[in-house]
Order: structure tokens, then C-alpha cells, then sequence
């Protein structure tokens, strides 16, 4: 660095205020997001949070060995029945979240078990564990997630049910098979639809 050169923050970049996230989610990350129930609106934090949609924005860059993720659901939504081939991590901040979890690929209608998650509970899944949650309260409801480092497209991920890979083909959605989601003609519709449904839902103060 010269004289003449400002110092450079350390911190350049770093920094995402909640705030901020306003108009820069992703509604169509998964091909579940064009189900009723799997609407919601999807923001990458660190890294590719196992999005099948390449076009999403990482807000904070640079490599990291983990990965961040902010989900905001709407009433009733969430993930559809899937797994993931890495351990992926949930804190809601607020709703109420009910995990529900089983070995059968496509038992999510008579699972193992479930929990149910207030804002600041915390829960782990290992990788390989059928899974799906949804916000049970009547309010938009935001999720943190933590996921493990992966390789981006290099494969199925997430893994879905056969439930859901029918549903989502139904609405003209599906992935290929490096895990890339194939774009609909009518791709720039379901965006602009999804996001219509999701307005940003700011913190309580």
C-alpha cells in the first residue's frame, strides 16, 4: 500500500443488514417453490445454500468453509419432502416451524417423527435424513440456515420426492441431471407471480 492509498476495511463486504435483504431473494431457488405449499422467498447469504437455480445472488462473497441461508415462508410453507447428501442446520426468528423426518423417500405423509420449533430453537439434520418443514403460524416466518460446504451442481441436490418431482413437472419445473434447474419459457412469469405473493416481511421493532 502507498501513501497515498486509503486503507481497506477488512470488513469490505461483509456486512449484510437485515434491511437490505429487501428485493434481493430468490422466489424460484427450488423447483418446490412453484407448490402452494412450498412458497417462500430465499436469500443466500454464504454460498450456494444448495440452490437448483443458478440465478441467485451471494450477499456476502468469498470462500468460506460453510454455507448461510435466509428463508422467509409464508404461512403454511416450506421445504417439500427431500434430503441432502451434507448436514444442514435451522434457527427460525421468528413463526413457528414444525420439522417433520423419516428414512422413507417419499413418506412425508407418515413420517418418523417431528418437532416443532419456536423463534431461537435450534436443529440439526444429518445428511441422508428424509425431511421437510413448514411455518405453522399465521405470519410470514424467517429461518436461519447453516449447511454444510458442497460442490455446487455436481449433481441431484436436493434429492426430492417422487411427490414432488411430479408436482413441480406439472407446473413446467424440473432439474437436470447436474442438479441445474431446467428454466420454463414461462420462467420470468412464475418470478415475477412468486414474488407478487412474497412481500418482505420486516423485523418487529
Amino acid at each position: 500500500m502507498t501513501p497515498s492509498e486509503p486503507p481497506v476495511d477488512p470488513l469490505e463486504g461483509r456486512v449484510v443488514r437485515f434491511d437490505d435483504l429487501e428485493g434481493r431473494g430468490t422466489p424460484l431457488m427450488f423447483i418446490d417453490s412453484v407448490l402452494p405449499k412450498g412458497l417462500r422467498m430465499n436469500y443466500a447469504l454464504v454460498g450456494d445454500v444448495a440452490s437448483e437455480n443458478p440465478d441467485y445472488e451471494v450477499l456476502v462473497k468469498g470462500d468460506h468453509s460453510f454455507q448461510v441461508a435466509m428463508f422467509m415462508n409464508a404461512p403454511g410453507c416450506g421445504p417439500t419432502w427431500h434430503t441432502h447428501d451434507y448436514v444442514e442446520a435451522f434457527m427460525p426468528l421468528s413463526g413457528r416451524f414444525r420439522f417433520i423426518y423419516g428414512h422413507d423417500v417419499d413418506g412425508a405423509a407418515d413420517p418418523d417423527g417431528e418437532v416443532t420449533l419456536d423463534p431461537w430453537d435450534f436443529i440439526s439434520l444429518p445428511a441422508g435424513l428424509w425431511r421437510e418443514f413448514r411455518n405453522v403460524s399465521d405470519e410470514m416466518g424467517w429461518v436461519l440456515g447453516i449447511i454444510e460446504a458442497h460442490k455446487v451442481f455436481d449433481g441431484v441436490d436436493p434429492y426430492w420426492s417422487e411427490t414432488t418431482k411430479r408436482e413441480a413437472r406439472a407446473h413446467g419445473l424440473e432439474s437436470d441431471e447436474k442438479g441445474r434447474m431446467i428454466k420454463p419459457p414461462n420462467y420470468d412469469q412464475l418470478v415475477a407471480q412468486l414474488s407478487e405473493r412474497l412481500p418482505f416481511a420486516p423485523r418487529s421493532r
